[in-house]
C-alpha cells in the first residue's frame, strides 16, 4: 500500500463492512480482535458501573472488531483474586475500587494485574451472556488445570454454539495469576481437547514459557492459530513497605512495555519455521503498533490494556480515547498486510 493510498484511509466514512478475512480456518471481520478480560464476557448486566468491561467500550462500536475476546472461563465459578460479583450498587463502588487495587495497579509503561482467573464458569457464561453478544464475532477463551477440564469446557461450548456461530475457542495455557505449572499438561490438553472441538481452536502463547516448543505442539496436535503473547510474569513492591502491590504477590505486565516482546516473540515464532496463522498482541494503541506486528509476521492483531486502559480520572476521557480507537478500527478495516 503506497503512503498516498494511506494517507486517503484517514477520508473513509466510519462505515461496518462485511465479514472479509479469513485466517487458516478462523474468520475475522477484519484483521483486529480484543484481548480477553478487557471486555469482560463482550456485555455487562449493569450501565452505570460496567464490571469487567473498560468504560472505553462504551464509545467503540464492539461488533465491528474482527472479534470480541471474551474473560476466561473454567468449569466452574471462580472468585481468583478478585470477585465474581457483577453488579455494583454506586455505594459499594469503593469496595469495588478496594478490590481493583490488589488485582489491577498501573505501572511504568504498563499495568500489572492478578485477577487469577476469576469468571462465573462456563455455564453461566453461555447462558447469561454470550447470547446477548450475538452481533459480535466472539472469541471464547477458557482455562482450566487438567486435560480433563479443557475437554468439558470444548464440549460445553460445542453444545451450546453451532458451528460456525464464533470465531474460534481459545485456550489459555499460559496466565501466571493462578499459580500453576502449565508446562506439565499442555501436551495432554492439545492432545485430548482439540480433536473434540467444533470450532476452531486458538493457543494462547506465553513469552516465560517455551512458546518455540509449545507452537510446534499446536500445529502437530490441530490448533488453527496462536496468540502471542500473553502477560509477562512481573513483580513490584511497595517501596515504603516491601510488600508486593498485588493481593497475588505475582502479576502479569501487560500495555506498552512489552510491546518489544511481542513483536520479538512473533518474529522468532516465524523464524523458527512457524506457519500457523499468528495474532499478535502486547502493547497496541495505534495503527502503527498493529503495521509492526504485521511486518513481524502477524497475521492479526490484539488490541489490550494499552488502548482500554486509564487511570480513574483518566476515564473522564473515554470518548477520545473511543475515537482514537475507531480511527484505528476503520484503517485495520481497509488494511491488506503486504505479502509474506
Amino acid at each position: 500500500m503506497s503512503v498516498a493510498q494511506e494517507r486517503n484511509l484517514r477520508l473513509v466514512r466510519d462505515e461496518p463492512r462485511a465479514p472479509a478475512v479469513r485466517i487458516g480456518d478462523i474468520h475475522l471481520r477484519n484483521r483486529l480482535v480484543t484481548a480477553s478480560s478487557l471486555l469482560g464476557y463482550g456485555v455487562a448486566n449493569s450501565k452505570l458501573v460496567p464490571y469487567g468491561m473498560s468504560p472505553i467500550s462504551m464509545f467503540v462500536p464492539l461488533e465491528r472488531f474482527g472479534a470480541v475476546t471474551a474473560r476466561t472461563v473454567t468449569v466452574e465459578p471462580r472468585e481468583g483474586h478478585f470477585t465474581t460479583q457483577d453488579v455494583w450498587p454506586l455505594h459499594e463502588v469503593p469496595a469495588l475500587i478496594k478490590r481493583y487495587g490488589q488485582a489491577l495497579r498501573q505501572v511504568d509503561g504498563g499495568w500489572m494485574n492478578a485477577f487469577g482467573w476469576c469468571n462465573v464458569g462456563i455455564d453461566a457464561y453461555l447462558r447469561d451472556y454470550y447470547p446477548r453478544t450475538r452481533s459480535q464475532n466472539t472469541i471464547i477463551s477458557v482455562g482450566g488445570f487438567s486435560p480433563e477440564e479443557f475437554v468439558t469446557l470444548v464440549e460445553k461450548v460445542n453444545a451450546a454454539v453451532p458451528a460456525g456461530d464464533i470465531a474460534a475457542v481459545e485456550f489459555n495455557v499460559s496466565c501466571h495469576n493462578v499459580n500453576f505449572d502449565f508446562n506439565a499438561i499442555i501436551e495432554q490438553v492439545l492432545a485430548q481437547a482439540v480433536p473434540r472441538s467444533d470450532h476452531p481452536v486458538i493457543l494462547k502463547l506465553s513469552s516465560d514459557y517455551d512458546y518455540l516448543a509449545h507452537a510446534k505442539l499446536a500445529a502437530r496436535h490441530g490448533v488453527s492459530a496462536l496468540t502471542a503473547i500473553n502477560t509477562v510474569k512481573g513483580l513490584r513492591l511497595d517501596p515504603n513497605t516491601g510488600q508486593p502491590l498485588l493481593k497475588n504477590g505475582f502479576g502479569g505486565l501487560s500495555g506498552r512495555a512489552i510491546k518489544p516482546i511481542g513483536l520479538r516473540v512473533v518474529k522468532e515464532l516465524r523464524d523458527s519455521g512457524v506457519k500457523l496463522p499468528i495474532i499478535g498482541t502486547g502493547g497496541i494503541r495505534s495503527f502503527d503498533d498493529c503495521r509492526e506486528y504485521f511486518w513481524a509476521g502477524a497475521d492479526a492483531v490484539s488490541m489490550g490494556s494499552a488502548s482500554w486502559f486509564a487511570s480513574y480520572p483518566g476515564y473522564a476521557l473515554s470518548p477520545v480515547h473511543g475515537a482514537r480507537i475507531r480511527s484505528v478500527l476503520r484503517r485495520i478495516e481497509h488494511y491488506r498486510p503486504p505479502n509474506r
